[in-house]
């Protein structure tokens, strides 16, 4: 129930994590009890966090195993998240000291920026901002030409990738240019099929016509040889 309120949970009383099922037989009385005393102290912890008071509602078995689990996995999340703020925390104050060590040795010298040219000043925060866009913790010269190479190799990579996708691009298009033209040339010989049909129906009409002709013919030429036959 961390959405509660802003930010991580407030620090809120351990809770147990055992699995036992609060619906089960009354020999879990005590456990299901002190489950709920649990449940009821990690609610309370989060609404005053917020500034409200908890809703009423029923407990249920299955809304306490429910709200325990939550519990727990909140109060996990929170420890966790108190332990990296922490660590901000610290490196946060080693920063700031080392900046005012840093910054202490500096006057000491005569180097503080307000003493510097203006040019000085504008090429130092050029070489910083070049620095964090490189990703490197100093301006050593090493650390510039090892970013430099791998910023190289990275290009390098890029390049190759682009090269394999023009070619295969190159090639998809002359796959699509043979297709759009393979294309055509069956469209124009359904056309030419197309064209042809009135004729061949023509034709095989008129085939028709002249079977049936000779179909009558023979016919009549066989009813003639029969007649000559009984003669």
């Amino acid at each position: 129930m961390s959405e509660i309120g802003a930010g991580s949970d407030p620090p809120s009383p351990s809770l147990s994590v055992a699995s036992s099922d609060p619906s089960k037989s009354s020999g879990n009385t005590g456990f299901d009890a002190n489950r709920i005393a649990e449940v009821k102290a990690w609610l309370v912890s989060q609404f005053d966090a917020v500034g409200k008071d908890v809703p009423d509602f029923e407990y249920t078995p299955r809304s306490i195993a429910h709200l325990h689990n939550i519990a727990t996995l909140s109060q996990a999340k929170t420890q966790a998240a108190i332990i990296v703020a922490n660590d901000f925390r610290q490196k946060a104050a080693e920063y700031r000291s080392q900046a005012a060590r840093i910054r202490e040795i500096l006057e000491h010298v005569g180097l503080v920026q307000e003493s510097l040219p203006s040019n000085v000043v504008a090429s130092s925060q050029v070489l910083a901002s070049v620095a964090n866009l490189l990703n490197i913790r100093d301006t050593e010269l090493s650390s510039f030409l090892v970013a430099m190479s791998d910023q190289s190799l990275r290009k390098t990579a890029v390049e190759d990738k682009r090269a394999k996708v023009q070619r295969e691009s190159k090639e998809l298009l002359d796959y699509t240019r043979k297709a759009i033209a393979r294309l055509t040339y069956l469209k124009r010989t359904l056309t030419q099929l197309e064209d042809d049909i009135p004729p061949c129906e023509a034709q095989i009409e008129h085939w028709k016509t002249n079977l049936a002709i000779m179909e009558s013919k023979e016919r009549q030429y066989l009813q003639q040889y029969s007649n000559y036959k009984v003669w």
